[in-house]
């Protein structure tokens, strides 16, 4: 008989404001329910070091000159993630398999391959006395990926589940903007990439201009000026970026120096623009491999909250690319990667590919994540 597994997944964003955490039942392979949903926000104790250590790491050296530093709020996040997955298990007694533990991204680098997340899998492990998977991205790094994006073998999942007509693009709005291209059922048939900036750039704006952590349904945008000139340039120099064959970014890739000088309003206004047409370039272009048919692209992510941007976006896109939200399919849009990792749990458990050529570059189909039994 089949197995089915309990997965309890754990993702924590750039944003670093709280954790989404979703547990799924599932076989690793072509069956999978939701079993639980719920976010955990980071008390502002953690969240102001972690924005703070953020701001200290621009690169490798930088790990190693705050390693005391990251140590302990390695540890600090630990027992965080530790505390809610107990309040989990105990309040809606869950008997659980695997977690999944992403940790909290500090610093990604495809360049240098080196991607860090925060999160002791061990230690996290002798504490739920369960089995932890973590550390996912780093086979993939070692066997010439670039160790993102990972959630497309999911999203695979989600679309023959549901028996969406084919092809389905997946569009995650997080910190960073990726898609996913699903074209048939074949793993190999994948296609994923990061686009570039996302929330990042709006998010970092506000929390720089106001005491607000982000622009509420892009409100402030909407009154906001865009000042073209500054776009343009932005544009250019962003398409000098995506030259170098980047599939996958970091926060430290982009900054809001080019946007110096704007308003809250304004700045808000050029950046959705920005970050609208950069989305609206790469679907396009994505969209060039589907000439006669029709692209449906399922927006996920926190970003699909800020109306303005979906709108800015919607826009640009020419009649034959429909755009929706995924929650339109009965999917929950902000729990979409802590449901992934839940998944490639699993699939690191039966040791199962997580990534493959045409998500992240890997060499071929490769397994990953680190699997502790500290118990």
């Amino acid at each position: 008989m089949e197995k089915i597994y309990s997965s309890l997944g754990l993702m924590s964003g750039t944003s670093m404001d709280g954790i989404d955490a979703s547990i799924i039942k599932s076989n690793g392979e072509d069956k999978c329910e939701t079993v639980f949903n719920q976010y955990f926000e980071y008390d502002e104790t953690i969240y102001r070091d972690l924005t703070n250590i953020r701001g200290k790491i621009n690169s490798s050296k930088n790990l190693k000159e705050n390693s005391i530093e990251i140590k302990i709020l390695e540890r600090k996040i630990t027992l965080f993630h530790a505390k809610i997955c107990k309040q989990i298990i105990e309040e809606y007694a869950l008997d659980i398999d695997l977690v999944g533990f992403h940790g909290q991204t500090i610093f990604h680098s495809a360049y240098e391959k080196i991607s860090r997340q925060l999160g002791d899998g061990n230690l996290l492990s002798s504490l739920l006395e369960k089995q932890v998977v973590y550390n996912f991205r780093k086979n993939d790094i070692d066997n010439g990926g670039q160790g993102a994006p990972l959630a497309p073998i999911f999203h695979q999942l989600l679309v023959t589940q549901n028996k969406m007509k084919l092809p389905v693009g997946i569009l995650n709005i997080g910190g960073i903007a990726n898609i996913t291209i699903i074209s048939s059922d074949d793993q190999n048939d994948l296609k994923s990439y990061d686009i570039g900036p996302g929330n990042c750039l709006l998010d970092g704006w506000v929390r720089k201009h106001s005491k607000e952590r982000f622009d509420k349904n892009g409100m402030l945008a909407e009154v906001g000026k865009t000042s073209e000139i500054i776009l343009n340039q932005a544009i250019d120099s962003f398409d000098t970026i995506k030259k170098n064959n980047q599939l996958s970014f970091d926060l430290k890739d982009f900054n809001l120096n080019f946007i110096r000088g704007l308003s809250l309003e304004d700045g808000l206004s050029t950046l959705v623009d920005f970050t609208a047409s950069i989305i609206q370039e790469s679907i396009i272009n994505e969209n060039s491999f589907f000439k006669d048919k029709n692209l449906n692209i399922l927006i996920c992510g926190g970003g699909r909250k800020n109306l303005y941007l979906i709108n800015a976006i919607r826009k640009k896109l020419p009649s034959v690319i429909n755009l929706n939200l995924i929650d339109d399919f009965k999917i929950e849009g902000d729990f979409v990667e802590s449901q992934a990792f839940a998944y490639l749990a699993i699939r690191s458990f039966l040791r199962k590919p997580i990534s493959f050529p045409k998500t992240t570059n890997v060499e071929k189909p490769c397994v990953g994540g680190v699997i502790s039994k500290n118990y």
